[in-house]
């Protein structure tokens, strides 16, 4: 592929722009915050049983928020970049 010459030098053709990585880093962000409330719950002796294992925390919150993670990561994959759309505009009315 050849590289187009814009008005700052020449223009770099990249996978993601700038709104995909932005959703990439805010998913990454979820998956580590939803693995961090998942973990832990045991106990310090392991003959005794802990209940904190069920809590709402790492029932309910966690996994909503490693979902929401998985979801945004996968947008931030399949959105189209700002300039590739611009540029598919361009090419159409030529």
């Amino acid at each position: 592929m050849a590289t187009k010459e814009g008005k700052h030098g020449p223009n770099m053709n990249f996978a993601f722009g700038k709104k995909n990585y932005t959703y990439l880093i805010g998913g990454i962000l979820l998956l580590i915050i939803g693995f961090v409330l998942l973990a832990g719950g045991g106990s310090k002796d392991p003959n005794q049983f802990s209940n904190e294992l069920f809590s709402t925390q790492r029932m309910v919150v966690a996994p909503i928020l490693l979902m929401l993670g998985y979801i945004v990561v996968a947008v931030a994959i399949l959105a189209k970049p700002d300039g590739e759309a611009e540029e598919t505009q361009s090419e159409e009315q030529q």
